[in-house]
């Protein structure tokens, strides 16, 4: 008559089905976490090395010169335009004192 044929799985397939699982948090990692680590090691770096006379832009997108740094309190203040602004030294996202503008390729 009818024959019935039973099939398991065995401890290799249960690995082989965690195998994807284990590819996207490896990916993650080295796509997304990595990156986001090195970038904030490098900010730490360049906060800790500001000094007086650059011009830096905020995290906020306020461009000006560093007019003043107050160790004691971690701020810095800085000049613009309008006056002068007082940040935490945390605030400043990048230094546009050695930066160059690249002409435009035609």
């Amino acid at each position: 008559m009818y024959t019935v044929i039973f099939l398991q799985e065995g401890m290799s397939g249960s690995l082989m089905s965690m195998l994807p699982f284990l590819a996207i948090i490896v990916v993650f990692y080295f796509f997304m976490i990595r990156p986001q680590m090195n970038r904030q090691k490098k900010e730490k770096a360049f906060q800790a090395e500001i000094k007086k006379g650059a011009k830096v832009v905020t995290s906020s997108g306020i461009h000006g010169k560093i007019a003043e740094i107050n160790e004691a309190e971690g701020t810095i203040t800085i000049e613009t335009g309008a006056g002068k602004i007082k940040f935490e030294r945390s605030a400043v996202s990048m230094e546009l004192t050695n930066k160059k503008l690249t002409p435009a390729k035609k």
